[in-house]
């Protein structure tokens, strides 16, 4: 089935901006400073907009998609 879509509705846009990426990210990979931070932990999680930008960093996978989410963002997992 084929629904019509208009592309130069406003909207069609938008919810692509609202797209983030989450992926895991290794405590090695990282600077000092935040390694200090990262308590024992060997894996965080960065949260990053469509254009690469890291928009947030935490400690584990639920709570960057519960981030996400709270922001109205339609988080996606990378691997």
């Amino acid at each position: 089935m084929h629904t019509p879509v208009n592309m130069d509705a406003p909207d069609m846009f938008e919810a692509a901006d609202r797209v983030v990426y989450v992926k895991a990210v290794d405590i090695e990979d990282l600077p000092e400073d935040v390694r200090a931070s990262a308590r024992g932990c060997t894996q965080l999680y960065a949260v990053h907009d469509g254009a690469g930008e890291q928009l947030a960093l935490v400690s584990n996978r639920k709570m960057a998609f519960m981030l996400a989410r709270q922001h109205d963002f339609s988080p996606v997992p990378v691997h």
